[in-house]
């Protein structure tokens, strides 16, 4: 683990609260495609080699239904404030912090799961949580005032130049397609009979009217709020460019 990383851990496992307390929340943004899941799995990871119990969250898991943002003329607009429930995220992490609850600590949450392969809320499932001493909310939208705010007390964001976030955009979304050859179920079969250069053409729509604007309204903007800034380059390195003590 690289040592920047390693004492930006360190730091913040010092913070976290003894266990009979509510988890320190920790909210992790940065674009769609940066690497948000693999950072918060390796955080989690650090801590918990510290002794730290830990629990990640992903905040696609409160984006509305495909259903539900289809009649409301939202579909296009996934990913953005208004396609997530807000008030069943509160409803969450107010359980998750046990407010006026004397048993939190003994309590199991179950939290909503989203697939990337149906690109849908999973229905019927979830996932348990149980206490822990550090919660990691990861999601494009963990930092934004509108759904975080007054919630967080540690705050990261995963920075990377443009180019790259497009580069690694465009992998996944050619992975997902061709695993939807084996997976009849993937929302991804509706592009296989598309022309390599069609598909070209597909992807790139879909960062530039959706991806690439949310980024530059929503997403980048809460970087100013982050407490840690970390900088990932296109061979996946990564360097912290931001802490308290720098700022």
């Amino acid at each position: 683990m690289e040592t920047q990383l390693h004492d930006v851990i360190k730091s913040i496992a010092a913070t976290a609260p003894s266990r009979d307390s509510a988890p320190l929340v920790v909210g992790l943004a940065g674009s769609v495609a940066a690497g948000k899941s693999t950072l918060a799995a390796t955080l989690a990871q650090g801590w918990r080699d510290l002794g730290r119990r830990v629990e990640v969250v992903s905040t696609d898991g409160f984006l509305y239904p495909n259903k539900i943002l289809q009649e409301r003329g939202l579909l296009l607009r996934k990913g953005f404030p208004e396609s997530y429930d807000h008030h069943a995220f509160g409803l969450f992490l107010a359980a998750v912090r046990g407010d006026g609850d004397a048993n939190r600590d003994r309590r199991t949450i179950l939290v909503p799961t989203y697939s990337h392969q149906t690109y849908d809320v999973s229905f019927g499932a979830g996932r348990e949580i149980v206490p822990s001493d550090i919660l990691v909310i990861e999601g494009i939208n963990a930092l934004q005032p509108v759904f975080t705010a007054g919630k967080l007390d540690v705050s990261i964001y995963l920075d990377a130049l443009e180019a790259d976030l497009f580069h690694w955009y465009y992998e996944r979304g050619s992975r997902l397609r061709e695993a939807a050859k084996l997976d009849p179920t993937s929302f991804f079969v509706r592009y296989l009979n598309l022309s390599d250069a069609e598909w070209d053409v597909q992807l790139k729509a879909f960062w530039n009217d959706i991806n690439l604007p949310n980024l530059h309204q929503h997403i980048a903007p809460t970087r100013q709020l982050a407490r840690y800034i970390l900088h990932k380059t296109r061979d996946h390195t990564l360097r912290v460019v931001q802490t308290p003590s720098l700022n």
